[in-house]
């Protein structure tokens, strides 16, 4: 998996470059937070779930279908108009999504089930640059989390980072005409 701090770089960009207007902080933690739940399912090996079983490790929590239930069923919950509870639905998805499509990119694991329940097939990208990230905090505090820092600052923040530039250059020059 990629740490948490990849995940929160990702959803940061998706917020600052989403089409949405009324961008308080509290979205942006929401976006962060569906960003990084799906790693909650480490919780599942304390149940006694295997990695491979749909409600293991990067399966069910990591899928599609569950982070459209989360991202949309948030913003039902905590926003009133419906037209911002579509469009921060799509903005948490997405969120949640990004989490499943960065770790397919790490070096470690056994694959997303993208697609769980419905199908418990696990994948990742034939192009997997990002170092897998240690299970814990004491673990994270090593050379090994110092080597995924570096990994994850090189594939995903310097991504991000153009992205966002990208994405005010244009609002800067579509917004003079």
């Amino acid at each position: 998996m990629a740490s948490i701090f990849g995940h929160a770089i990702a959803s940061s960009t998706l917020f600052k470059v989403f089409p949405y207007s009324a961008k308080r902080k509290s979205i942006l933690w929401i976006a962060i937070f569906c960003s990084i739940i799906p790693d909650a399912d480490v919780i599942m090996f304390k149940f006694g779930y295997q990695y491979e079983h749909w409600l293991g490790h990067r399966g069910f929590f990591h899928s599609i279908f569950f982070c459209l239930i989360l991202g949309f069923g948030i913003s039902y919950l905590f926003f009133k108009k419906k037209d911002k509870r579509l469009i921060l639905g799509v903005l948490f998805s997405l969120s949640g999504i990004s989490h499943g499509i960065l770790d397919a990119m790490t070096s470690g694991g056994r694959g997303i089930a993208f697609f769980a329940p419905f199908d418990n097939s696990r994948f990742f990208f034939p192009w997997r640059p990002i170092l897998v990230s240690p299970l814990g905090v004491t673990k994270f505090f090593s050379d090994w989390g110092i080597a995924v820092l570096k990994s994850e600052a090189f594939y995903i923040a310097i991504p991000c980072l153009l992205t966002f530039l990208v994405f005010q250059l244009t609002k800067s020059v579509f917004s003079k005409k």
